[in-house]
Parts: C-alpha cells; structure tokens; sequence
C-alpha cells in the first residue's frame, strides 16, 4: 500500500472533499423521512431499468479489459452485467423500498426512578465507506441500503468495474437528485484508483464505517492500514458436513446446489466432509454428478476410489483446505464421524458458513452448538446465507466478525443507537 506521504495532493484533496460532502449529505439523510428515502430508491429501481442499455455497455468494456488482461472466469462472472442482472437488481432496489425503516426505533425504553424517560433510539451511523472488488451490483447494494437507512456512502469498486461503477454512480446520483434528496448521497471513488482508497481509510474525520468486501488479501489489507473502523465481510470457505444418516438424494441435492448454483460468491461450498460409513452410499453419485457439472474435486485416495473409472481427482494438499475456489473447484475428505468433522471446520474455516446435512437430531444439535460461524445450517443449501434469501433486501455483505453486526448486513446493521433522557429539571444528588 502507498504511504500517506507518498499520496499525490491532489488525490487528498479529492477524495477528503468527497468525503466532507458526504458528511454533509449524511447530516440532511439524518433527518429525511421514510417517505422521502422512498421516493427517491423508487426514482433509483426505475432509474437502472431505464438506463440498462448504458450499464451493460459500460459494463462490456470492462468484461473486454477483463479478458485482456486475463481475469478468471470466476472473477468475470461476478464483473458482468446483463439486461437481466439489472433487472433483478432494480427489483432488489423495490424490495428495500418495502423493507421497515429501523430509523426511530425504539430498542429500549423505560422511566427511571427519578423520573427521566429513557429511550434507546436507532439512528443512522453517517457515512459508510466500501471496497470491494469487480462487483458492480454492490455498488447499488450498500449505496441503497445506505439510503434507506438514512446514511451517505463513498464506494470504491476497483479498476476491474470502473466503468460499470461511474454509470451506476452517475445513474444513482441523477435519480436521488430528482427525487429531492442530495446527489452526494451517494459518492465514487474509483477515479482516484488505490491511492483514493487508501485516503479513504484514514479518512476518520468523516467517514464512520469502512466495509471492505472481496478476497482474503484485499480485507487483510483494509484491516490492517484503515484508521476508520472497519467491518470484515466476506471471505467463505464453507463446508458441509455429510452424517452417517443423511439420505442419499438430500446430500447431493444439497452438494451440487451449493457448489454450483452460483459457484463465484462467498456463500459457495468449498469443502465437502463426507462421514466414512456414508462414503460408499452418497459418495459415487456426488462425484458423478460434480464431474458431470466440470467441478473439479481434490481429495487423496480414500476418496478417489468412490469416484466413477473415468474421473480424474487432483492430489489434495494442506492448502486446498484453507483455500477459497470461488469457481468450479471443490475439496473432498472423509472423517471418521462428527468429532472430526468439527475439529476440521474449527481449523480451517473462515467464520461464513458451515451446513451439516442428518437425520440425527443429537448431531444436529451438537454441530449447531460447537461450530463458531456467522451462519449455521441443518439440511439447507450453502447458499441460504444471503440477506436476500432471508428477508433483509439487498445486502451490505455477510460479516464474519463478532462486533455490533454478523452475518447478513442489511438496513438494521448500518444503524448505531444513541441514549434520549427526557427530564423535567432533574439534577444529580
């Protein structure tokens, strides 16, 4: 990362004004109504579906420069626009609309033996900062669940994405125009490349929250050189555990929709545990079937000699536990019961997502109660742990830490409270 020092002037000076009108914007949005937020998101749903035709040109242009410069499949996948991601973009943007506002919730109250009225009251953080890496529906993700929950955000997307992101900028900023609201509501970055997100990590004067969502390197590096607090999102490498008891179509119904539904996000399964007494009867159809969808599968021979004649398994190593595909590559391993099972996740996981599929209740229990993740499932898909999938609306990201948010971050999580005591000239004695 540049040092400070090494940061052209120019480049402070622009993303600090960015930032100090984006504090000002946050300052109005405190105290905008419901209604008014509405308004304008719905201005913004309507806003992407008529602009499609010059998001997925500018999008093209960076799927070209992707190619050209030999970004993975996985990486492109996550890149690419098309007329129908917009549209289900824009619907995600109506749903937030339909979302309960958590502004002016009342957490806690009560009246203190003095008689003050004491409230805990839900009221927007102020300013959230994002990086992240070619994901162009984030861009509208954490600027609308921003909005709504009555906060200014300043986004840097990545070179990757930068022309989707400055049209999907440009298009936002536009439609909160239009509908009353500041345009700097909703801020870019990405002109001022990795240096601007370096100024926005030390831009503590005026930014709140920094939420950084892409690969291990990139968190790692916002956790370590940010000043602004930071949320860790992100990072997946998801297990499933397959019990002696789970019956045969679940356990690969349950695989193959959590490796290959959608395999490029953080949600996707990446290691498989197979119980050894449930090997000979669910292990040759998982395989045949991942080999039939291009997965490839890394596992040492115990597991090979379930996989069909024609099937080449890559020779598994220490890594390939550790490691997050994000593509069509999965890691295979039998354990001798749920001991083992537990042990391996507690020493390789990431904190996202962990699923044991049983029939055995105890199991079920005892996997839910031992394993430390920010989601935790009995029979569901990987995939489940989305904020969409669960009701938030579009989501910030998935936190993998423990402070004030985890899991799913939807509108509720980029609320802080603050303290109300309504007296009538108490003093304190």
């Amino acid at each position: 990362m540049t040092a400070a020092s090494e940061i052209h002037p120019k480049t402070v000076r622009g993303v600090t004004r960015i930032a100090r009108n984006a504090k000002a914007a946050a300052s109005q949005l405190a105290t905008t109504s419901t209604a008014e937020k509405n308004t304008a998101l719905t201005a913004v749903a309507d806003a992407l579906r008529a602009n499609t035709d010059r998001i997925v040109a500018a999008n093209e242009a960076d799927i070209a420069a992707g190619i050209d410069d030999g970004m993975s499949e996985a990486l492109l996948d996550r890149l690419r626009l098309d007329a129908d991601r917009i549209a289900a973009i824009a619907d995600s943007v109506d749903a937030v609309v339909d979302l309960a506002d958590p502004v002016g919730d009342v957490v806690l109250g009560r009246t203190l033996p003095n008689g003050i009225r004491l409230t805990q009251t839900r009221v927007p953080m102020g300013v959230i900062g994002a990086i992240y890496e070619a994901r162009p529906n984030v861009t509208v993700d954490i600027a609308v669940l921003a909005l709504k929950s009555g906060n200014a955000s300043v986004l840097r997307g990545g070179s990757a994405a930068q022309n989707s992101n400055a049209e999907i900028i440009t298009v936002l900023r536009n439609a909160v125009a239009s509908a009353g609201l500041p345009a700097d509501a909703i801020n870019g970055i990405d002109q001022f490349g990795r240096d601007g997100a370096n100024v926005l990590m030390h831009a503590r004067d005026f930014v709140d929250l920094l939420i950084p969502r892409g690969g291990t390197e990139l968190i790692n590096m916002v956790v370590q050189e940010s000043i602004v607090p930071v949320i860790e999102t992100g990072v997946g490498n998801v297990h499933m555990f397959i019990d002696s008891t789970a019956t045969v179509k679940t356990a690969v119904d349950l695989v193959l929709n959590s490796k290959t539904q959608r395999p490029s996000v953080c949600n996707s399964l990446e290691t498989l545990l197979v119980h050894e007494k449930a090997a000979k009867r669910v292990l040759p159809k998982i395989l045949d079937r991942l080999d039939g969808e291009g997965v490839v599968v890394h596992a040492d021979s115990d597991v090979a000699a379930h996989a069909p004649t024609t099937m080449k398994i890559k020779r598994v190593s220490r890594r390939d536990w550790a490691k997050e595909y994000l593509g069509l590559e999965i890691a295979v391993k039998l354990v001798s019961g749920i001991e083992e099972a537990i042990d391996h996740i507690r020493a390789y996981s990431s904190g996202h997502t962990e699923v044991i599929v049983t029939k055995d209740l105890d199991n079920a229990d005892t996997f839910v109660a031992a394993i430390d993740a920010a989601a935790v499932g009995v029979n569901v898909s990987t995939r489940f742990t989305d904020g969409g999938e669960l009701g938030f609306g579009a989501e910030v990201g998935i936190s993998t830490q423990k402070l004030h948010a985890r899991g799913p971050m939807g509108l509720e999580q980029l609320t802080t409270t603050k303290w109300v005591m309504m007296g009538n000239g108490q003093i304190r004695s």
